[in-house]
């Protein structure tokens, strides 16, 4: 199954100018591209920018899946799943490692984000979310029982599926000049 996923490169606290945003294409666990592209910084660009990135690539035929570490990147510049699987036509599913705080991200989307209230409605659009195969997981255009078997399909190396840790080290090299942390 052709995935592909998306992570953001770290920034720095208060940053408000453009982040990286990394896209890793997968047949399965096999890494077969990389895409990159900017978001600002909680703006509101991110859906239209991966939409860009994945329509303007040499893989956008191919794709079968969308994977997103986090339905929020570059701080809060919230995707909108239901938007990309429509325009797509293909599953979207969030995944990460535990259950968000949903109460403290939309305390803080309302309190401090601007268009905070318009980004919260995209998170609880998304649904509760649930727990499949050992990660959190929020999920569009397909059921639990597929969500189960692309995570455990593009698996390779602990809970995440491959695009999503690949994904994942590659920005933080974008961001940082080095890969850290969990992945």
């Amino acid at each position: 199954m052709n995935v592909v996923a998306f992570d953001d490169a770290p920034f720095p606290p208060r940053f408000r100018g453009n982040v990286p945003l990394v896209g890793v294409l997968c047949a399965g666990t096999r890494v077969d591209g990389v895409l990159l592209g900017r978001v600002r910084a909680d703006g509101a660009d991110a859906t239209r920018r991966v939409l860009e990135m994945i329509r303007g690539s040499q893989f956008a035929g191919l794709i079968q899946a969308v994977l997103l570490q986090g339905i929020a990147v570059a701080g809060f510049n919230v995707l909108d799943v239901h938007a990309l699987h429509e325009a797509l036509g293909v599953p979207v599913m969030v995944v990460a490692r535990r259950r968000p705080n949903l109460e403290k991200v939309r305390r803080a989307l309302t309190q401090n984000v601007p268009a905070g209230a318009r980004k919260w409605k995209l998170i609880e659009r998304a649904g509760p979310g649930e727990m499949l195969e050992g990660l959190f997981v929020q999920r569009v255009g397909l059921d639990a029982r597929a969500a189960a078997r692309l995570i455990r399909a593009t698996r390779l190396h602990g809970k995440l599926p491959e695009p999503v840790r690949v994904a994942h080290l590659i920005a933080g090299a974008v961001g940082t000049g080095k890969s850290r942390g969990r992945a």
